[in-house]
């Protein structure tokens, strides 16, 4: 599930990145082929989309990753923000909670579950201070 916003966001990634390994493009041109497209206030609130807080599991070493995606110009891995446009960006946008995806990440194909999201809507009554730290871990 994906907003026409974001979805266009992908696809023009896919017609310009030279970094997507082959089999990571057809993936991705059959998820945006098949995408259940919406309008972004219908989105769920556990729909990973730019800006998303994101918790997931690597399934085959257990590690666990919490990052927020955020634009390439934005991204900063000490402040626990990567870019959309890295391997695991991408495969994560549009999954949900409980989602597992397969993608092909510079060390070989991998399996991650997605553990928990959180979008910007769901801290709207929290202060600033008070949101729940993104723990940084530089192995993506």
């Amino acid at each position: 599930m994906i907003s026409r916003k974001n979805l266009d966001l992908l696809k023009t990634h896919l017609k310009s990145s030279t970094n997507l390994s082959a089999f990571n493009q057809l993936k991705l041109k059959d998820e945006l082929k098949n995408a259940v497209v919406v309008k972004s206030e219908e989105l769920p609130e556990d729909v990973i989309t730019l800006h998303s807080e994101v918790r997931f599991k690597d399934l085959e070493t257990g590690q666990e990753f919490n990052y927020q995606l955020v634009n390439p110009n934005q991204a900063n891995m000490r402040e626990g923000k990567l870019s959309i446009y890295v391997p695991i960006g991408i495969a994560l946008f549009g999954y949900r909670t409980g989602a597992e995806i397969q993608w092909e990440m510079p060390n070989g194909l991998r399996t991650f579950k997605v553990l928990e999201v959180k979008n910007s809507s769901s801290f709207s009554n929290v202060p600033a201070g008070l949101k729940p730290p993104i723990h940084l871990n530089t192995n993506l």
